[in-house]
């Protein structure tokens, strides 16, 4: 069956795919668009719309790689993944003929990225091995991966294997799952087949999936030899056992006690328990591979702000060049809609930049010669010439992808639990199934070795970790569910525990506390009316490009609209021009000075709302004071509440902003924040929270910008507002979809109920082993002549399984 990557076949007969990315984007749901020669293109992201809109040529067209056709890839109905890059197609015969033979229609191109020299990889649960090559990790078994992963590194392999394995594996786990189970529901399939062929039939079915299991016997033998036990060990243990006593059983029935015989002579067999539990384990690790995939999505969003090329300024002409072979000190030309390259300096020209996806404050800064510009942010209008500072590894977009990667690397996973207590509880079943093996071979009735080898198999069966894989996840899957039921959308588990032990919040401003769109909030008039002051000033910003323009001829609201002549945007200062044949100006006091206008005659009222927090621009008109407008980004309603909630709580909460002091102060001291740090890089707020986290908090960092993402990631637990950035979203391990300050509320009554849910399932897990182990080892025997027979010990196993399942079903009920 044709994937969803391969075909654009929906439920939505109007499904298109975004040009830049070959997402699929549903046109009705509110994402951004752009027209272009006649055709309205849809994006997943305004990252995408960005990108698109500032070389559209790049992006519009492909070439099907079977017949050299042009195929336009925002309608392309074919496509392929080989080797993490999108291959579309005219027709579906092409690409059939490219999945089945793509090296023939590549050629060179075939051949997958390979990972830079020197390249260092590490195992993700385990930060501290690090070794120069690919390989499996000593204490945890788990696929090491690279440190620094690049932005067409392609898919998982490892996570492309298990796929592959459970396409082949699951149905014959199903297979012999209904073979076993329909007869013991009544089912006469013994009878029918005959009851030795009936367990060649199982063998059949099951002995592959033991083989497709590979991977995990290998991991389980490698925590032996390294002297590691954990999960894997029991995994193997208890599976391989289940495996080679059904074996056993099958080859050699003659050496098992007569009572364990049924009619046909034959003893019990567990095929169905070995491949069904190795199936469930290799779902769960596809599960946990798909997330593990999604934590290199922040930096592959980090690496995709930079172009991947630059145009030079050379004596000869301008001229395209890969962005890896800019060099300091060379001349590079940044046209309007496109992002600066790298770090330097402007030369010459000047423009509007936006900044927001470095500050994460939404208004464009004005820069002139001399100015510093960014690597990364998007030059809104104006074309200009800088010479580079910075680049490669040194910038400052460079720096971020570090930090940021550094961050997630750094973090320990929740599972961490049930692996130290494994440490202790692995090496004593074996032990306890050891000696339960010599005590019945030794002293057991005849025949000993019968006895003995049922003995230690229930041990082992009993003592399978089927409950102790499931309590975590289990919790987790439900939990998250109900969160998204709430808005809070849970990145990893681990964003759950940390979360429930934090006790200081550090919060960015714009966009987190405020609503991210400045607007007007206050005019005062002076010998005109506030009516002939607004349209005054909404007749001039009609002709700026101005973030806070577009505010004021929002608040002015319906006026009359006046014609200006001989209009001028002054740089960093503002506008002016003519209107019925007066000079009016609008702008800050520079502007006003340079008009002979002496903005003074407001300086109260402008000083109170600047201590608001507020922007505060003059209108003259004929060198003469007329008002002030002021305009501002309003604070959020649900924020004044949800900051007296979260102070209910315990909660410390700190803002940390780009803002300047004044400004920060004054939305600070308005919401009662705890403390105020302003002014900061991305830089300073991760080194706000070493410095918390230092002290001894327990950190949660909440922000929307890309400025916020080292921050995110190196908090114990970053939450991001999903109308803010996509990179903030992706460095989180919490996403509040509404953007909704209350959600943290909502996130952190959650995360203190999943975490409670998963110690109960451990110690139902645990609880179980304790009492039954013992059992199977046949401590009842001497006084009650009971042996736990396997069939017991597999009954127990499961129901402590249901057991944790229907605890962790208890969460969609919780009150949130």
């Amino acid at each position: 069956m044709p994937s969803r990557e391969q075909h654009l076949t929906t439920s939505t007969a109007t499904v298109t795919r975004d040009p830049v990315c070959g997402m699929l984007v549903d046109p009705e749901a509110g994402k951004p668009t752009h027209e272009h020669a006649g055709h309205r293109y849809h994006f997943c992201s305004k990252h995408c719309h960005d990108k698109f809109v500032a070389a559209p040529e790049i992006y519009l067209e492909a070439t099907d790689p079977v017949c050299g056709m042009t195929v336009d890839r925002a309608t392309a109905a074919h496509v392929s993944k080989h080797d993490g890059q999108r291959f579309y197609f005219c027709s579906q015969g092409c690409h059939d003929k490219f999945a089945a033979d793509p090296d023939r229609w590549l050629g060179d191109r075939a051949e997958p990225e390979a990972m830079p020299e020197g390249t260092l990889y590490t195992c993700p649960m385990h930060p501290e091995v690090v070794q120069d090559h690919p390989g499996d990790c000593p204490k945890c078994g788990m696929a090491l991966e690279p440190m620094h992963p690049t932005s067409d590194a392609g898919p998982n392999p490892e996570l492309v294997d298990f796929r592959r394995r459970l396409w082949i594996g699951g149905p014959l786990a199903l297979a012999v799952f209904v073979l076993e189970m329909g007869a013991h529901l009544g089912l006469p399939l013994r009878e029918w087949i005959g009851a030795r062929l009936f367990l060649w039939l199982q063998f059949a079915l099951a002995t592959p999936v033991m083989w497709i299991a590979r991977p995990f016997f290998v991991r389980g033998w490698k925590s032996v030899v390294n002297r590691s036990p954990n999960m894997w060990t029991l995994i193997a243990l208890g599976t391989g056992a289940a495996y080679l006593f059904s074996v056993a059983g099958l080859v050699a029935p003659g050496i098992f006690p007569p009572a364990l015989l049924d009619h046909h002579g034959l003893p019990p067999v567990y095929f169905e328990a070995s491949a069904v539990i190795l199936i469930l384990v290799l779902v769960g690790q596809i599960m946990e591979l798909t997330a593990r995939e999604r934590t290199g999505d922040a930096i592959r969003a980090l690496m995709d702000l930079a172009p991947k090329t630059a145009r030079l300024v050379t004596e000869g002409g301008d001229k395209d060049v890969p962005l890896a072979e800019v060099q300091v000190d060379d001349q590079l030309r940044v046209r309007p809609g496109e992002s600066v390259p790298v770090d330097g300096e402007i030369v010459e020209g000047h423009s509007s930049i936006d900044e927001s996806m470095i500050t994460g404050e939404p208004i464009p800064v004005e820069k002139t010669a001399g100015d510093q510009v960014t690597g990364g942010t998007l030059n809104r209008q104006g074309s200009f010439v800088m010479k580079a500072s910075a680049v490669g590894s040194e910038t400052t977009l460079a720096r971020i992808v570090a930090m940021v990667g550094q961050a997630q690397r750094s973090r320990a996973p929740i599972q961490a639990l049930a692996d130290k207590v494994s440490m202790i509880f692995v090496p004593a079943v074996v032990l306890c199934a050891i000696l339960s093996f010599v005590v019945w071979l030794a002293f057991g009735p005849s025949p000993a070795l019968g006895y003995a080898f049922v003995a230690a198999v229930s041990v082992l069966i009993i003592a399978c970790p089927c409950a102790l894989g499931l309590a975590t996840p289990m919790s987790v899957m439900v939990g998250t569910g109900r969160g998204a039921q709430a808005g809070v959308l849970i990145r990893d588990a681990e964003a759950l525990e940390r979360f429930a032990k934090v006790d200081t919040l550090i919060v960015d401003k714009t966009g987190t506390l405020t609503e991210g769109k400045p607007a007007l909030t206050d005019l005062t008039a002076r010998d005109i009316d506030e009516a002939e002051l607004k349209a005054l000033a909404a007749a001039l910003e009609r002709g700026s490009e101005h973030p806070l323009a577009e505010a004021i001829v929002e608040g002015a609201g319906q006026v009359p609209k006046l014609d200006v002549s001989d209009f001028e945007a002054v740089t960093g200062q503002g506008v002016r021009g003519t209107i019925k044949g007066a000079r009016v100006a609008l702008g800050n006091a520079a502007l006003m000075r340079s008009e002979g206008v002496d903005p003074d005659v407001f300086a109260n009222d402008a000083g109170d709302l600047q201590n608001d927090g507020k922007t505060v621009m003059f209108v003259a008109r004929d060198g003469k004071a007329i008002g002030l407008i002021a305009v501002a980004d309003r604070i959020k309603e649900t924020t004044p509440e949800a900051i007296r909630a979260l102070h209910a709580e315990g909660l410390r909460i700190v803002m940390a902003t780009g803002d300047e002091e004044r400004t920060a102060r004054a939305v600070a001291r308005r919401l009662g924040i705890d403390e105020v740090r302003a002014g900061v890089s991305p830089e300073d707020k991760a080194a706000l929270v070493k410095e918390l986290r230092d002290a001894g908090a327990r950190v949660a960092m909440a922000g929307d910008g890309v400025n916020d993402a080292p921050a995110l990631a190196a908090a114990d637990v970053g939450i991001a507002m999903g109308t803010g950035a996509d990179v903030a979203v992706e460095s989180a391990g919490l996403t509040l979809v509404k953007g909704d300050l209350t959600g943290i509320l909502r996130a952190r009554r959650l995360a203190e109920a999943v975490m409670r849910n998963i110690k109960q399932n451990l110690f139902f897990a645990f609880a179980y082993n304790t009492a039954g182990v013992p059992l199977a080892a046949g401590v009842l025997y001497p006084v009650f002549g009971l042996l736990l027979s396997p069939v017991i010990a597999a009954l127990a196993m499961s129901f402590s399984s249901v057991s944790v399942i229907a605890n962790a079903l208890r969460l969609r009920k919780v009150r949130l």
